[in-house]
């Protein structure tokens, strides 16, 4: 489970002592969000910190690299003009906090909410746009060791690896994993990605950029993929009718960003890492049940985002039944009735017993404590109760999904085959249905697919 309150204090002041920063003035508070490491803020002399560090050790298990290349980066990056925050130090195994470094704490939030309703949404797109450009100038010889160069055909067979772990029964996924296959751009001259650059990582006051967070995933590759992860669906949260990081347009992003870089972008590539990036994410939620499982992270979110995984699936169909037959398209899709068509639940998602067992595991650690980043897990708690409460009116008949996975995957169906695509609307809806209601591009399926307001 996670360190005791006086233990991260205990940390913490033995670092500041190290690093200079002066006295420990007030206990760290957990900063809210944060789906992979954690972020607490303190103080000490009158300055401001946060401390991002991993949940555990095990959890930096099998990561390209670890905090100490990823603070050198940040640093790289804050001296070339991005709006990175300050590293002041990094933490060492004598600190007794894990891996991780402190940062100066910088002015803004990161709440999307906050942020996409700012009184200059353009301006802080172009500002956006501005940063990213910087991040994709920053070259090898000015960047520390270790950041790795990524192989697009590598990234795919990886992706795919994952998927067959996590129980191979996700068929959109599978007829993504296909169509990367088959779709897969020449290489490009490698840039240095931020790899997560999206809503949820810019830190803004106003509608000022104040910070680019969240480095962690940092690799050399193809700009297209930072341009298309920050504009896919679920980073617009609830503005799906702005496309460019929920602030804006397309094509004012990209003019931007052009501007910017002097490069130009292409659609084609756009598109490709679009659906990459979704499928990356979808096997990325599915991922979170798996680390919970193994005790690498017991925190609540991670069971919960799991069950994301459906998002992913439904805006990974709306890309790619762009390139199904229009017969297929004009297809009627029946309504779903909450009956799944499976024999078996999936094998990666979180289980019902695993949601209500992580619940009361988290209900037992808070008791009485209910403030700080404990607000936020009620939040996601009662998500979980309410997947288990739409989940428990459901019967699982029908074929095995599996079966259809591997039909995708050898290339036997594909979207022209009759019928198909209507199967797949049908179950992404079903699935989003029960795990997530409220997703903004739920209500932009069912009108389009079913014809409703």
């Amino acid at each position: 489970m996670g360190m005791s309150p006086d233990e991260l204090s205990a940390g913490l002041a033995r670092v500041c002592a190290r690093a200079g920063l002066g006295a420990l003035l007030l206990e760290p508070q957990r900063l809210t969000g944060g789906a992979v490491m954690e972020s607490w803020r303190f103080v000490a002399d009158d300055s401001a910190y946060v401390l991002r560090r991993a949940p555990s050790l095990a959890f930096m298990e099998g990561r390209p690299y670890g905090h100490s290349t990823e603070a050198a980066l940040i640093e790289a990056a804050r001296l070339a003009g991005v709006t990175a925050p300050e590293v002041v130090a990094v933490l060492e195994p004598a600190d007794g906090l894990g891996s991780g470094f402190i940062m100066r704490a910088l002015p803004g939030t990161a709440d999307p909410k906050v942020i996409l309703g700012c009184d200059d949404p353009k301006d802080l797109l172009r500002q956006a746009a501005r940063d990213l450009a910087r991040i994709h100038r920053l070259r090898p010889a000015v960047v520390p060791d270790g950041v790795p160069v990524m192989d697009t055909r590598a990234g795919i067979a990886d992706l795919k690896a994952q998927f067959i772990e996590a129980g191979g029964d996700r068929p959109i996924i599978a007829l993504g994993l296909k169509w990367l296959e088959d779709n897969c751009p020449p290489p490009v001259e490698p840039v240095l990605n931020h790899g997560d650059y999206r809503m949820g990582n810019l830190l803004v006051e106003g509608s000022t950029l104040t910070g680019v967070l969240d480095w962690e995933i940092a690799h050399f590759g193809d700009r297209h993929e930072d341009l298309a992860f920050g504009c896919m669906a679920v980073w617009r949260f609830a503005r799906y009718d702005r496309p460019a990081l929920g602030l804006g347009s397309l094509e004012d992003y990209i003019a931007a960003y052009e501007a910017e870089s002097g490069a130009q972008v292409d659609p084609a590539r756009f598109r490709f890492w679009t659906i990459y990036r979704t499928v990356w994410w979808a096997l990325g939620c599915l991922k979170m049940a798996a680390q919970w499982r193994s005790g690498a992270d017991r925190m609540l979110e991670r069971v919960v985002i799991s069950r994301r995984t459906s998002e992913q699936e439904l805006d990974l169909l709306l890309l790619l039944e762009e390139d199904a037959p229009e017969a297929e398209r004009a297809r009627e899709v029946t309504k779903p009735f909450r009956t799944r068509a499976r024999t078996l639940p999936p094998q990666g998602d979180a289980t019902i017993a695993e949601l209500v067992t992580a619940v009361s595991e988290w209900l037992g650690s808070v008791k009485h404590r209910m403030e700080g980043h404990d607000r936020f897990q009620l939040a996601v708690a009662r998500n979980a109760l309410g997947i288990v409460a739409r989940e428990m009116d459901i019967e699982y008949s029908g074929v095995d999904p599996r079966d259809m996975s591997e039909y995708f995957l050898s290339g036997d169906d594909t979207l022209e085959t009759k019928g198909v695509l209507a199967k797949l609307r049908f179950d992404a809806l079903e699935l989003i249905e029960v795990d997530s209601p409220k997703y903004p591009a739920l209500a932009v399926a069912q009108k389009k697919w079913l014809g409703e307001n």
